[in-house]
């Protein structure tokens, strides 16, 4: 079992949030946890998007990056959220607050158990550099409407 033990302190500096990185354990069944090290990054200029590196402690060269909504990872600290290929949801009351983390697609599928204390504590971070209301204030709704509706290809014709 990994400590959720403060280490470092979340700093925020200006337009930055640290990395955060947190040990975990992959379950490989029922009774066999794989422990891991997770290493979220957070991009002010993407906003609703965390990066997550998860490398083995032993193996440094078995590593799965994934791209997860950060309302999909805030939401999931208290309820089920997320569906298809991630979700996440509150682990049962013990020692130390968790949350799995499911990840699927064709390529891997894994079963995270996650602490939850500094990552709620980095997600608060990342909401107060960049507020919920505006991580699609940055988007070109014009443009991105015009190109869904013309298609790649409208201006070739």
């Amino acid at each position: 079992m990994h400590s959720d033990q403060p280490h470092a302190p979340v700093r925020s500096q200006a337009g930055h949030v640290a990395p955060l990185r947190l040990d975990v354990d992959r379950m490989l069944d029922e009774f066999t946890r794989l422990p891991m090290r997770a290493t979220f990054r957070f991009d002010p200029s993407l906003p609703s998007v965390v990066t997550v590196e998860f490398a083995s402690t032993t193996d440094r060269a078995r590593r799965i990056v994934r791209r997860i909504g950060r309302e999909l990872l805030h939401g999931g600290l208290t309820a089920m959220s997320g569906c298809g290929e991630v979700r996440m949801w509150p682990a049962l009351p013990r020692e130390r607050p968790s949350a799995w983390l499911l990840l699927e697609s064709s390529e891997v599928e894994g079963l995270f158990e996650v602490p939850t204390r500094r990552l709620a504590a980095w997600l608060e971070a990342t909401y107060r550099l960049v507020p919920a209301e505006a991580e699609w204030g940055g988007l070109n709704w014009d443009g991105f409407l015009m190109e869904l509706l013309d298609g790649p290809d409208a201006g070739n014709s």
